[in-house]
């Protein structure tokens, strides 16, 4: 997908929110419990997609963006029978 198609898409599933959220006072109990549902999915996904992104960078940058040399893996070898 051209990323004008990407943005295209974006935008309508934007104005079809807002379309929404529009008509949500109106709405029925059972679509505005659902209309929550779908909203509180999509809000956890990004936050725990965040919080990956957050610790996979902490654990290979370190704090300071400086990589942590002190962690590389150390191969182990199987110990000889005397």
């Amino acid at each position: 997908m051209s990323s004008e198609g990407f943005l295209k898409e974006m935008q309508t599933i934007g104005e079809k929110f807002l379309l929404k959220l529009q008509k949500l006072p109106k709405a029925d109990p059972v679509e505005i419990v659902s209309f929550c549902v779908v909203l509180l999915f999509i809000v956890t996904v990004l936050v725990l997609m965040i919080i990956a992104c957050s610790c996979c960078c902490y654990s290979c940058c370190s704090c300071d963006g400086h990589p942590n040399h002190r962690q590389r893996k150390i191969q182990v070898r199987p110990a000889a029978h005397s």
